[in-house]
């Protein structure tokens, strides 16, 4: 099964949106993620439609903040996005009468639901700028090794 990782790549782009003052077309961003442009327009179009990030066409164009990445939590943005399925288990349909059948779907059914919920509540706890407050010294160590390797 293939995995879905729209939440950790637009989360990315998100950072970099709120690092630089220009927009970022698709193509770069397409470039970034190791993907086509169009894919990176279909999947921030929900971002737009959900107020996160805006767009502009034409020369100069691309996409941009909308809102302060402080104001953005990850649930949000996983809201955006259609809140992908998080698991493949799923309860079992094979045999909807046999009572044991339903209640090993039903403690399946109360066990994903846990799961769910306390996903969604660590993505409501932080932004998306907690995220680049996480790496601002890891960033700067970088940027310190590379202009010293530079020289």
């Amino acid at each position: 099964m293939r995995t879905d990782s729209r939440l950790s790549r637009v989360l990315h782009v998100l950072m970099h949106l709120g690092e630089t003052e220009e927009p970022i077309t698709s193509e770069m961003i397409g470039q970034m993620l190791g993907t086509n442009p169009s894919l990176v327009r279909r999947t921030m179009g929900g971002l737009r439609e959900a107020g996160i990030v805006g767009s502009s066409k034409g020369h100069g164009g691309g996409w941009y903040l909308e809102k302060p990445l402080a104001d953005v939590s990850l649930a949000h943005v996983y809201a955006a996005l259609g809140e992908p399925k998080l698991f493949a288990i799923g309860a079992s349909d094979d045999a909807p009468t046999c009572l044991l059948e339903q209640s090993a779907n039903a403690a399946t059914r109360a066990a994903l639901d846990a799961a769910r919920e306390r996903f969604l509540e660590s993505l409501t706890r932080q932004s998306v700028a907690d995220l680049i407050d996480q790496s601002r010294e890891a960033i700067a160590a970088f940027q310190k090794a590379s202009l010293v390797g530079s020289k």
